[in-house]
């Protein structure tokens, strides 16, 4: 055990394993540059053969077929002619093959784009632009819905269809010495896609080392085992379902059930058919499966820990307490920040906290916050102003250019405007830096933090963030819509905030052939759920939509005399709100 590790474990026993394992797993990743994932899943294969890795109903890879067929798409990756940051798009859901594709080219030394399989039309050709890709494999499934898109591409990638025999060609042993390319920690690994806080989604460069990172990190602080496994149904697109999960388990030596996506009704069956011992969650899924009729494999299995974010502390106790879930970690991340907040205690409803003797590795403070200006508040000298407790302001990380702890960096987009915006310069002293999470916080006298609210225009829906910007801008490319502001409403019962468009509309409206322009546009998610019709949109001296009066109206019919409607799933029409329907939605009669 290093230094630091000794130090934490006499400090606090109650809870120093597990920040004590995590700084022992991670300590040697700086030291060795040259060493990546990929290099760790070679190891692992010699070591561990035949164990299972990655578990589907569609097939099952152990460690040594993942290996294998991870060194096959590296050698297609080279025989394509990919060099150091050539970009390949990867469009696939949830399967082994996922990651032994990204796991084969970045071996090669490429870049994978993960892309949101929720997206179609515009929103998947602006996310394939922005990454320039030289390759995009796409699954056969989603092969109409990037045809779809293809009309709007500015490049003109090769495509390959996975599953076509692409690399069945390629010898399956390790790479010689003259097929490995040098490579480095601090080198682009992947391209992974969020939203911010303002505008279309932006593609984060996530580095090799922050692959070695966070799985190393995670399987520290969850005690990963080769007994260990894990049930996967997030979407691998993201940092949690695609790295975090599936890494983490990796990294210990266990095995990862991916499933295509989440089914409350299905779930516990599937946690007890494959033996699981840990899941990741999101806050809505814990929701929905607290929403299900009880079932017999909900306290029947095995399960020691949940990991993952959003779990709201109304939920929190009821769903440990009737799953009978040991322990509960809760954690803070954003795929490309530096911010980093981990609840090894399981304090309901917090995000995390950082132990006193760890604040030196962890620079995250909250500064004051000016709502209406969407911008920290600076005291006379121009510095920022951090926040009393329960105070509710900005949480930032302390931007590091060290090179020895890549931990500090912030690496950005692929667009340097994007990037730029994301950092606060002469914080608390002239020339610092420091990176902003768009996310308002409190923490309290004990020194837990708690999330509040997303910063300026970007609300939290079904576990995906929302730009409202991009959703106004897919609303207003409706004939006879002059204008739309889009913001978010709270929904009883409902995690985060649903998406209400005001609309300012030239004559009828016609909502059936409006709601096939939005299901095309934008994926289910970022979709209005209410829609409001107003003559004209309130604006701001400078021209910017006013939304405080019309979040806090929300969707009440009696709050206004304009028309206002909800998307219902069960007709697949918009239907007019009217006191009744208003009366069923804040009772919880109609869920969402």
């Amino acid at each position: 055990m290093n230094e630091a590790a000794s130090a934490l474990a006499s400090k606090n026993p109650s809870t120093a394993k597990s920040w004590a394992r995590a700084l022992e797993m991670t300590a040697s990743i700086p030291k060795n540059p040259g060493r990546v994932f990929p290099d760790v899943i070679d190891e692992l294969a010699e070591r561990l053969g035949n164990a299972p890795a990655l578990l589907s109903d569609a097939e099952c890879l152990t460690y040594r077929a993942l290996a294998e067929r991870s060194n096959q798409y590296a050698r297609w990756a080279l025989s394509e002619g990919l060099v150091k940051g050539d970009v390949v798009c990867l469009l696939m859901p949830n399967r082994p093959e996922y990651l032994v594709i990204w796991l084969g080219i970045i071996r090669a030394h490429g870049v994978v784009s993960l892309l949101n399989t929720n997206l179609a039309g515009i929103g998947l050709a602006h996310c394939i632009n922005i990454a320039e890709p030289t390759h995009i494999i796409v699954a056969p499934e989603l092969l109409d819905s990037f045809t779809a898109a293809q009309p709007m591409l500015t490049c003109a990638p090769k495509i390959c269809v996975a599953g076509s025999g692409i690399t069945e060609q390629y010898s399956s042993g390790p790479l010689s010495k003259t097929e490995r390319r040098p490579i480095s920690i601090l080198d682009t690994a992947l391209y992974i896609y969020t939203s911010g806080t303002t505008g279309l989604p932006k593609a984060a460069k996530v580095s090799h080392f922050r692959l070695m990172q966070w799985s190393h990190w995670f399987a520290g602080m969850m005690a990963i085992s080769p007994t260990d496994v894990m049930y996967n149904c997030l979407p691998m697109y993201h940092s949690v379902g695609g790295v975090v999960a599936a890494g983490a388990l990796l990294a210990g030596g266990g095995s990862v059930v991916i499933r295509d996506k989440f089914s409350a009704s299905r779930f516990w069956d599937d946690i007890v058919r494959w033996d699981c011992s840990l899941f990741q969650y999101i806050g809505e899924l814990c929701r929905y499966l607290l929403h299900t009729k009880p079932s017999p494999h909900e306290t029947n299995h095995r399960i020691r820990m949940c990991c993952g974010n959003g779990l709201r502390i109304d939920v929190w106790t009821d769903f440990q307490k009737r799953f009978r879930i040991p322990e509960i970690l809760e954690f803070y991340a954003a795929t490309e920040g530096n911010v980093s907040l981990f609840n090894v205690d399981g304090k309901p409803g917090s995000i995390g906290r950082i132990p006193s003797f760890l604040a030196h590795r962890f620079a995250v403070t909250l500064v004051k916050f000016e709502v209406e200006e969407e911008k920290p508040i600076r005291d006379k000298r121009g510095f920022c102003i951090p926040c009393a407790t329960n105070e509710i302001g900005e949480a930032i990380g302390r931007i590091s250019t060290d090179r020895a702890n890549p931990g500090g960096h912030f690496e950005g987009y692929t667009n340097q405007q994007a990037s730029e915006k994301k950092v606060l310069r002469n914080v608390f002293e002239p020339g610092d830096a420091w990176f902003r999470t768009g996310d308002l916080m409190r923490k309290d006298e004990k020194g837990y933090y708690y999330f509040v609210d997303r910063v300026g225009d970007t609300f939290r829906w079904k576990g995906e963030n929302v730009a409202t910007s991009e959703v106004s801008q897919a609303i207003a490319a409706f004939p006879g819509i002059r204008e739309a502001n889009v913001y978010g409403v709270a929904v009883p019962g409902a995690e985060g905030r649903a998406g209400m468009a005001a609309v300012a509309v030239d004559g009828e409206l016609d909502l059936e052939a409006f709601r096939t322009h939005l299901i095309f546009y934008l994926p289910s998610y970022a979709r209005p759920l209410f829609l409001r019709i107003q003559n004209e949109l309130q604006v701001t001296a400078t021209f910017k939509h006013t939304k405080n009066d019309l979040m806090r109206e929300g969707y009440d019919p009696a709050a206004t005399p304009d028309l206002i409607y909800l998307d219902d799933a069960e007709r697949h029409a918009f239907v007019r709100i009217d006191n009744d329907v208003y009366k069923r939605i804040k009772t919880g009669l109609i869920r969402f």
